[in-house]
């Protein structure tokens, strides 16, 4: 029998244009590749760094792929953000943010060189935590009360460390409740905080609380207050700042992982969905209960409302202290 060509060749085009999507959904579902990073706009040794390497650590679980951390620190989390605006769009780069850069810098810094919405777009909230003032573990100072009273009486301003413009805004906050000045000292990041609280070469300090933990319950440091709504779980005996007399004081800082707002769909869709079941296991609960922290499991919709949200709470805040961009 004969083999009709022209049957033959309709039949071969026929099975290559139904295999084509098939093909095509393979090439898409791909991603990822190869290994991804994660850039972290603050020095090792914060709590936002401490997510980023367990949160990096169980992505690279779920993908398939290593994941790699790299800390680019400076000039309020500019340099990180400029870096991961300057890669490509193609979800192998995240960055780790937080409130400080995505709503804070906005606010007080002129000619920044990044739009937290028009150049990023979220891919999953991770956690919040508490702020908390410490003091030199040698400091006359048992109480936020105290603190604020030798400050209003201090003949010069207090110096305080903080490592980004989100706690800077704090301590504003804070400042303008109680009625004191203060100068501020700018770091990297927390880790050399803490090696200046403790030799005492700084007044106090508004840090993270996850990354004072320990040293507090070393009693390396004296915790005074915390920003929370309630007394943190791990450290039952350090009062709220809202109990210590400012009643409207309530901050916490919160990290989150971003991607380039042009990141392709499906890319910008495996990665949400990879964190989404991340953030849903015993082992991420246990992290931030370790780290005093609570997680924030927002997908991308969530969390841009979110974000725009608490845009609005720190515009308040900057304006009833006062503060304009410079």
């Amino acid at each position: 029998m004969r083999l009709d060509r022209s049957r033959w060749s309709g039949w071969t085009l026929a099975l290559l244009a139904a295999a084509l999507p098939t093909v095509a959904a393979q090439a898409e579902s791909a991603f990822p590749e190869h290994a991804l990073r994660v850039i972290v706009p603050f020095t090792p040794g914060s709590g936002s760094d401490n997510a980023s390497r367990f949160f990096g650590e169980k992505l690279a679980g779920e993908l398939g792929q290593p994941v790699v951390i790299e800390n680019r620190p400076g000039a309020a989390g500019n340099i990180g953000l400029q870096a991961a605006k300057a890669a490509p769009a193609d979800g192998y780069t995240i960055v780790l943010a937080s409130n400080s850069p995505m709503c804070v810098n906005p606010l007080v810094m002129k000619d920044l060189p990044y739009d937290p919405v028009r150049d990023f777009k979220p891919i999953s909230g991770l956690s919040r935590g508490m702020n908390v003032v410490l003091v030199p573990p040698d400091s006359p100072y048992d109480s936020l009360q105290e603190l604020v009273a030798a400050a209003r009486a201090a003949a010069a301003p207090m110096n305080v460390g903080t490592y980004s413009e989100g706690y800077r805004l704090a301590a504003e906050w804070l400042a303008s409740l109680g009625g004191f000045a203060f100068a501020n000292v700018p770091y990297k990041g927390q880790a050399p905080i803490m090696t200046d609280i403790i030799g005492g070469r700084l007044d106090f300090a508004l840090v993270d609380l996850g990354g004072a933990r320990e040293l507090i319950q070393d009693g390396k440091v004296k915790a005074l207050a915390v920003s929370g709504e309630q007394r943190n779980r791990n450290l039952p005996d350090v009062p709220t700042i809202r109990e210590s007399g400012f009643a409207d004081y309530v901050q916490y800082s919160w990290v989150s992982f971003y991607v380039r707002s042009e990141t392709p769909p499906e890319a910008t869709a495996t990665l949400a969905d990879a964190l989404q079941k991340i953030l849903d296991t015993d082992e991420a609960r246990a992290f931030v209960a370790r780290s005093g922290s609570e997680l924030m499991p927002y997908a991308p919709e969530r969390m841009a409302a979110f974000q725009r949200t608490e845009q609005d709470r720190f515009r308040r805040i900057a304006e009833a202290a006062g503060i304009r961009p410079q």
